[in-house]
């Protein structure tokens, strides 16, 4: 008997996509996996279809803009270049599940879905993804709530990274989207010793305007001479000019290094030796004010204490099992203040409770929720 074929879409490049190579992982389970993306074939999957990089996932030609501006949402469906690439490329297939990571796909998704069941998994609020871009919050935001209205309530099932987030769907959309967190794997590693002189601060992700990145350089510059800050900063899709903008921030502080970027499946042993995992992203639209990201379980299972400000998602996780220090807003004063009273004594003892937490706040956790929307869906 032939095993079920589930297409997996998402316009990025997946092989460094955290939440969708985990995702890929459990419909390997299920199926034969074939994925749309930009860049090489993800682990996991039996056959991809590479999207040329130059091919963006929005209307961006002066028709497609046209479309947008004057709100001419459903001629605006199916018009971007990496989506009609996508969907000449799936012309005459058919799966018996489809997976459409992000809005911006769910149009696609659709289109090519027949009468196989969609699952929409929003990572997070599609309708504010980019808001601190102008032309994002005049043009693109209307288009990405139409796809969220029109195609959510016909989805089989939907997704988001955060009770909050998902409370939003409800409210705006009447649908109730499953929480699936960000969790990383469960890692086989155990906390490393806490020097009496030193503490070693880390961050890890992408370097994207907006998530106010500099914050972590001025704070430690605030900081004594114990402290220690790398980072390891993927670039974004702007070549590299914000990266390029905190390495000109951090010129002339030796105890800020900026490390090549490892792949996520790494991370945790990577960040195994250091002390904190440091994340402050001030509140500046709804998905910074809700976040919940890769990284803060990425800290758990490097088993890291850890560094977070008052936002409201990471508060209620880092309290619930006492993971590290929060500070009282998002100034760098305040930031640091949060680290000074840190103590070899108090990062030991942080790590033993991210060690104790990390089989729950592992992907292994959350992994189940996917296996029951997969259950459901290819049982039909």
């Amino acid at each position: 008997m032939s095993r079920p074929r589930i297409l997996c879409i998402s316009l990025s490049p997946i092989e460094r996509d955290a939440r969708v190579l985990r995702q890929i992982s459990v419909l390997a389970e299920y199926g034969d996996v074939v994925t749309v993306g930009y860049g090489d074939t993800p682990a996991g999957a039996t056959e991809h279809i590479s999207v040329p990089s130059d091919l963006p996932s929005l209307p961006q030609d002066p028709i497609g803009v046209l479309k947008l501006a004057t709100r001419q949402f459903r001629r605006a469906e199916l018009s971007a270049p990496g989506i009609r690439f996508a969907k000449k490329a799936l012309a005459g297939a058919s799966f018996d599940l489809v997976v459409a990571n992000d809005a911006r796909v769910l149009d696609l998704a659709f289109s090519v879905a027949g009468a196989a069941p969609v699952w929409a998994d929003m990572h997070e609020w599609a309708p504010e993804e980019r808001t601190h871009v102008l032309s994002w919050r005049l043009l693109v935001a209307p288009f990405m709530t139409h796809l969220c209205r029109t195609y959510l309530p016909r989805a089989a099932a939907v997704t988001t990274v955060g009770g909050r987030i998902s409370d939003l769907y409800s409210s705006v959309f009447g649908v109730r989207p499953r929480v699936m967190r960000n969790a990383a794997p469960y890692a086989e590693l155990e906390p490393q010793p806490v020097a009496h002189d030193s503490i070693r601060l880390v961050h890890s992700g992408a370097a994207v305007h907006g998530r106010n990145l500099e914050l972590m350089i001025d704070a430690m510059k605030l900081l004594d001479d114990r402290f220690t800050l790398d980072l390891y900063l993927v670039s974004a899709a702007d070549g590299g000019a914000y990266l390029n903008q905190l390495r000109e921030r951090a010129a002339g502080d030796a105890r800020i290094a900026f490390k090549h970027p490892v792949k996520p499946n790494d991370l945790p042993r990577t960040l195994n030796s250091y002390d904190v995992g440091v994340f402050w992203i001030p509140p500046v639209h709804t998905n910074a004010r809700y976040t919940l990201p890769n990284k803060l379980f990425d800290f758990v299972q490097a088993r890291l204490a850890v560094a977070i400000g008052p936002s409201e998602e990471m508060v209620d996780v880092v309290t619930q099992y006492d993971l590290g220090v929060i500070s009282r807003d998002f100034t760098a004063e305040s930031c640091a203040d949060s680290l000074r009273s840190l103590t070899a004594d108090a990062v030991t003892a942080f790590k033993a409770k991210t060690d104790a937490a990390a089989r729950e706040l592992s992907f292994e956790t959350e992994a189940q929720v996917a296996r029951s929307i997969l259950a459901e869906a290819l049982s039909r």
